[in-house]
């Protein structure tokens, strides 16, 4: 898939995802297993910090492109001219098009690393945010256990070490990109980054994670165009809130063949 016109240049900084170590268990017996290989990466944005993510760095240009469109730091991938990650000094430097962002209005501002700075930025776009209505994407009952049957396959981090989230990108149950990370924000970052780079439209798309559907992660993925968002965990109240203001549907506890849809029940369809 090619990349949009203008598209940054990034390098190809990914990293093990996992290590292996020696632990003693209930029994008393030593054996080997897998951990996931959590580090630091400080984003430099022309030379501003702008926060420290922790990633396991299986794609961290791409996150690093999701984490900026989805805080509104820039309008599209293409005000970005570099992403360069560098895991001896844990930092992504990233190079701005200083003049796409003249033209926009809206220069990059460093934001602090809390989840509250984070959170409140979002919150600030929510009532530019438009899905498509509910007559447009469905999804049936036997797309979406074909979904969860394939995600359980992508799963690999998850089913070798455990400690990770993962989410995946669908077009009715093909899917089109799948990402584990440490946490579930860097994974739906990472796949909005993947969107923007291919300018891939979430209008058509369904969103999977692991993750909790907080607040902040049905946002993320209503910043995307994402209408229909499924997890493996529950919805907060906020998230089941703010998913009813954008028309979006949440289905949860979505494991085997059992489900809940918290809201937007009409995109639902045995046909």
């Amino acid at each position: 898939m090619q990349p949009i016109a203008g598209a940054p240049s990034l390098s190809a900084a990914a990293s093990e995802s996992m290590r292996e170590i020696s632990v003693v268990d209930e029994l008393g017996k030593q054996r080997l297993i897998y951990i996931p290989s959590e580090r630091p990466l400080t984003l430099l944005l022309d030379e501003r910090e702008l926060v420290t993510l922790m990633t396991l760095g299986a794609s961290p240009e791409l996150l690093v492109l999701g984490f900026l469109i989805n805080q509104r730091l820039i309008a599209s991938a293409a005000a970005i001219e570099s992403i360069t990650v560098d895991w001896k000094s844990a930092t992504a430097v990233i190079n701005s098009r200083v003049a796409s962002h003249e033209a926009a209005g809206a220069a990059p501002r460093a934001i602090a690393s809390g989840q509250g700075s984070v959170f409140s930025r979002l919150m600030a776009q929510a009532d530019s945010i438009r899905l498509p209505g509910p007559r447009e994407p469905r999804i049936r009952h036997d797309t979406l256990q074909d979904l969860l049957d394939v995600m359980r396959q992508h799963d690999t981090i998850h089913n070798l070490a455990r400690s990770v989230h993962s989410c995946g990108l669908f077009q009715d149950a093909r899917l089109l990109v799948s990402v584990e990370d440490v946490s579930r924000h860097n994974a739906v970052d990472t796949i909005c980054g993947w969107m923007a780079l291919h300018d891939i439209s979430g209008r058509d798309k369904v969103l999977f994670t692991t993750g909790r559907l907080t607040g902040e992660m049905v946002i993320k993925a209503a910043q995307c165009g994402v209408p229909i968002v499924v997890s493996r965990n529950g919805v907060s109240a906020m998230g089941y809130d703010l998913a009813k203001k954008f028309g979006m549907t949440l289905i949860g506890r979505a494991v085997k063949r059992r489900f809940i849809c918290y809201v937007g029940a009409e995109r639902l369809g045995t046909e």
